[in-house]
């Protein structure tokens, strides 16, 4: 019995010996996979928390990355430049999907529920790319600077990669931040060429793609890449001021766009202010209910024509 319990007794400490060791690795490990991830957020353009900054939802957040609608999210989130993670977006988005389902129930009438719920889908969609395309003009407006201080710092003699961290340094976001995320690529031996591409699929752009191509080939072919660039420059100038030109003329057509919606949910409000119970009635038939997608549809229809004919590309 002595021996049985000196066995039993060894046994139970190797196994609290392994079981000890087990949960410290299993911890260094989470650790290291989290320090990875913070560092892999530096560099594949996520942005970074704040000091102090903590998110909400992050096990929703968790939940979310591993499926294909995250994964665009957060690509969608990155290219914006807005502090938020997927999950805070997903949940925001939902809540405030719920709000207008609601809202549109109760101050119209029960079959514009959905409707008001997929106008909310459809808006935050297009928020992300409204947001997107503005920090694209932000830094296509910046890009005369950016090219100005590569010629300056290839000219003295400096390395292509020394004058994308000088400029990283020097400009204001968002040409400062996609520049950082630039030289945190290359610090952990991303190729130029690679880096510049994955900025120009981020911030897709004529402008950026021609900056891109200037500095690829130069880079790869050793080119004059000092008077490529002052020439550049001079064009990216004349290019801002006609895209300002273009958006100043474009501005009413963009105006009349939104006020053609907004004008066909005021005029249901109106007929239902002045007729209570309306709206019920009509719906309440599927004649009505067809007539209503129908009209929907040719407020959602004029909306796209007038944005898609106010369009110029240049």
């Amino acid at each position: 019995m002595d021996r049985l319990a000196q066995i039993t007794l060894g046994a139970t400490l190797l196994t609290g010996v392994l079981a000890v060791a087990g949960v410290h690795t299993f911890a260094s490990g989470r650790a290291q996979r989290q320090e990875l991830l913070d560092r892999l957020s530096t560099t594949t353009g996520e942005i970074a928390l704040p000091d102090g900054r903590r998110r909400n939802f992050a096990a929703v957040d968790r939940r979310l990355r591993g499926t294909g609608l995250g994964r665009r999210i957060q690509l969608k989130l990155a290219a914006t430049g807005l502090d938020l993670s997927a999950g805070e977006f997903f949940v925001y988005v939902a809540a405030a999907t719920a709000g207008l389902w609601f809202v549109g129930a109760s101050l119209l009438a029960p079959f514009f529920g959905p409707i008001a719920g997929i106008t909310g889908l459809v808006a935050a969609n297009a928020f992300l790319n409204w947001q997107r395309q503005k920090r694209i003009e932000a830094f296509i407006n910046q890009l005369p600077e950016l090219s100005r201080i590569l010629a300056n710092a290839t000219s003295a003699g400096l390395a292509l990669r020394t004058a994308l961290g000088i400029a990283a340094e020097e400009l204001e976001a968002p040409a400062g931040d996609e520049l950082t995320v630039v030289t945190n690529q290359l610090a952990v031996g991303r190729s130029i060429e690679d880096a510049l591409n994955e900025l120009a699929e981020r911030l897709p752009s004529r402008e950026l793609v021609v900056l891109v191509t200037t500095l690829v080939l130069s880079n790869r072919a050793g080119g004059t890449i000092v008077s490529s660039l002052r020439n550049l420059t001079t064009t990216l100038e004349e290019r801002k001021e006609t895209r300002r030109e273009v958006r100043t003329m474009l501005a009413e057509v963009n105006a009349t766009a939104y006020t053609i919606p907004v004008l066909g949910f005021g005029a249901m409000l109106m007929m239902n202010s002045m007729s209570p119970g309306a709206l019920d009635k009509v719906t309440g038939s599927p004649l009505g209910q067809i007539a209503m997608l129908l009209a929907v549809g040719l407020f959602a229809l004029g909306f796209a024509v007038i944005r898609r004919l106010g369009k110029i590309e240049v």
